[in-house]
This record gives structure tokens, C-alpha cells and sequence, in this order.
């Protein structure tokens, strides 16, 4: 089969083990299974608890958070895009743009309070030049991070998605200094030509705000 490219310009098989996998047990995405991986390695969740989802569309993270926080939970997703309803009554969803300008005057108005957990999966549209695409993946990854410190509970966790480059670390230093430990996870189901990686933040400091 002739391989499409990945958002860094790789050639990927798009209909692999994990496209096959989703299908089959009814998720919109194959990138539940890496959420998935990622809540149950670290314990991320449990029943009640809030999370917040930004580039949540179409809804493949939706689905798995939906599970874990149980009915008496709340999930909360933005993206540029519609997300389809899921039917689920502890999902909500809106269009916004994170970039946008009055975009957390919004985001408050339409759901109040803490979350305790803020889940970024926002992704660039990628030119194919590297350095300007990871670039531009390490800005929404910067503002997830933003929103985490101004939303997140003190205690709360974070997960972002970055294309590896090289600000990386300066990054990852930062989220050192809102979190108490800080996890670098490349999950299974990542696609073997895939420059992302997912950066997960436990326990955030209850001293620190968003600057």
C-alpha cells in the first residue's frame, strides 16, 4: 500500500493496527488508545473528577475521558472544529480557538471552576518545514500550558503534545517548575514515523499561577 505523509512530512500507514483497533471497538480515533495509555499508566483520573480537553475533535479523547471520570464527572472540549455529540450527559463541547483573542473570557462563561485535569492534543497545520512546524507546535503547547496553571487545580495534572525540537527542553524545564514530577511518554499507539511526543505534568505546585 502506498503510505500518505504525517504532519512532518514522513510517509505513514494510515489504515494500521490501531486505525483497525478504533474502528472495531467504536472509537472515533485511533489516538484514544494513547490517551488511554497515558490516564491508566500515571492514574490520572478517577470517578467525579473535571477534565478539560483543547483540540478535542472529533472526539477520540472525549470518549476514553468520558469513561474514566464516570457519570458524576465532567468533561469539557474545544477545538476550531464541531465535534459531533457524543451523547453522553457528562460531555460538553464548543468551538472555539485557543489563539483567539477573549478566548479564556469564554472559556470561563461557558464552564466555571477548577479542572483536574487539563488535556491539550492541539496540533499545528504543518507547513512540512520542520523547524517552523515545531514551532508552532511548542506555542499551543505553551498556551495549554497557560490555561493548565489558570484552570488546574492545585495537585491537578496536565498532558500536552509537542513535536520534539529544539526547545524542547526549555519546555520541559518549565513544566518542572509547575509540576512536581514530569513525565516524556511516546505512547503505543503513535505512528513509528511521528516526531510527537506527549509531556505529562503531575501534581501541580498550588503556589504557582499563569503569568
Amino acid at each position: 500500500m502506498v503510505g500518505t505523509r504525517s504532519s512532518m512530512g514522513k510517509p505513514y500507514r494510515p489504515k494500521d493496527h490501531y486505525f483497525r483497533k478504533a474502528k472495531a471497538e467504536g472509537f472515533r480515533a485511533r489516538s484514544a488508545f494513547k490517551i488511554e495509555e497515558i490516564v491508566r499508566r500515571f492514574s490520572l483520573l478517577r470517578s467525579g473528577a473535571r477534565v478539560l480537553d483543547l483540540g478535542a475533535a472529533p472526539g477520540g479523547f472525549l470518549q476514553v475521558l468520558s469513561e474514566a471520570v464516570g457519570p458524576k464527572g465532567e468533561v469539557f472540549g474545544v477545538d476550531v472544529a464541531a465535534i459531533r455529540p457524543l451523547g453522553r450527559a457528562n460531555v460538553r463541547t464548543a468551538v472555539l480557538d485557543v489563539l483567539a483573542e477573549g478566548f479564556d473570557e469564554r472559556l470561563e462563561a461557558l464552564v466555571g471552576g477548577a479542572f483536574d485535569l487539563v488535556v491539550s492534543d492541539l496540533a499545528p497545520k504543518t507547513t512540512g518545514i520542520r523547524g517552523t512546524d515545531e514551532a508552532r507546535s511548542l506555542a499551543l503547547a505553551e498556551t495549554a500550558l497557560r490555561l493548565a496553571l489558570s484552570r488546574g487545580k492545585p495537585g491537578s495534572a496536565f498532558v500536552t503534545k509537542l513535536f520534539m525540537g529544539g526547545d524542547f527542553e526549555p519546555f520541559r524545564a518549565s513544566l518542572r517548575e509547575a509540576y512536581e514530577e514530569v513525565k516524556v511518554v511516546r505512547p503505543e499507539a503513535t505512528r513509528g514515523a511521528s516526531v510527537e511526543v506527549y509531556l505529562v505534568g503531575l501534581r501541580r505546585r498550588a503556589s504557582l499561577r499563569a503569568g
